[in-house]
C-alpha cells in the first residue's frame, strides 16, 4: 500500500472533532444534525454496525431556544429506580438545574433505535458557556453550521452605527415623553 493510500485510509477512519454553537438553536432540530456527526451518518463508510462516528463539542447550551411556550409546557420524565421514584420536571426547571440536560436528552432521544447510543453519547461534550477546556478545543478541526441565524441584540450595536442608521421620522421639538 502506498503512503498516500495509507494516509487516505487513516483520514477516512479517523475521528474528527466538531464544534456546534447551541446559541438560539432549537435543541430538537439541532439534535438531528448532531446525531449525524456522532453516528457517522455523514461519512461514505457508514454502516449501522460500524462505529465510525465523530466527536461533537456543543457550546452555549445555556442559551438554547424552545418554540412557543414549550418552556412552561414541556415536561421531562425521570425515574430513580426506587418505588415511587418517578418524577416529571418542567423544561425551565430542568434548564435552571442543569443547562446541558435538555440538549443531552434531545440528542439521546434522536438516536432512538441505535443499539450503541449509550456508547455514542460518550463522544458528546456539552458546555453551558463558551469556556471550554483548552485540551478539548485543541482537538476541534471542524464547525457544524447553525440552523438558525443568531440575531444581533440592540445593546451590542455600536452607538456610531445607530446614529448612521436613517430615521423614519423626527419628533417635534415640543414633544414630551411620558
Amino acid at each position: 500500500m502506498s503512503a498516500f493510500k495509507r494516509v487516505q485510509q487513516w483520514a477516512t477512519f479517523a475521528r474528527t472533532w466538531h464544534v456546534f454553537d447551541c446559541k438560539w438553536q432549537d435543541p430538537y432540530d439541532s439534535a438531528q444534525v448532531i446525531k449525524k456527526y456522532l453516528m457517522g451518518l455523514h461519512k461514505p463508510i457508514y454502516h449501522p454496525t460500524n462505529d465510525c462516528g465523530d466527536v461533537v463539542v456543543c457550546i452555549n447550551s445555556r442559551d438554547i431556544a424552545l418554540r412557543g411556550d414549550e418552556w412552561r409546557k414541556r415536561a421531562y420524565f425521570h425515574h430513580t429506580g426506587y418505588p415511587g421514584g418517578a418524577s416529571w420536571t418542567l423544561a425551565w426547571e430542568l434548564h435552571n438545574k442543569d443547562p446541558t440536560m435538555i440538549i443531552r436528552k434531545a440528542i439521546y432521544r434522536s438516536m432512538k433505535g441505535n443499539l450503541q447510543r449509550r456508547h455514542t453519547m460518550e463522544r458528546l461534550f456539552i458546555f453551558p458557556g463558551e469556556d471550554v477546556p483548552q485540551d478539548i478545543m485543541q482537538n476541534v478541526t471542524n464547525q457544524i453550521r447553525q440552523l438558525r441565524l443568531v440575531p444581533t441584540r440592540l445593546d451590542h450595536i455600536p452607538e456610531e452605527e445607530v446614529q448612521k442608521y436613517p430615521k423614519v421620522m423626527d419628533y417635534p421639538q415640543d414633544y414630551v415623553l411620558k
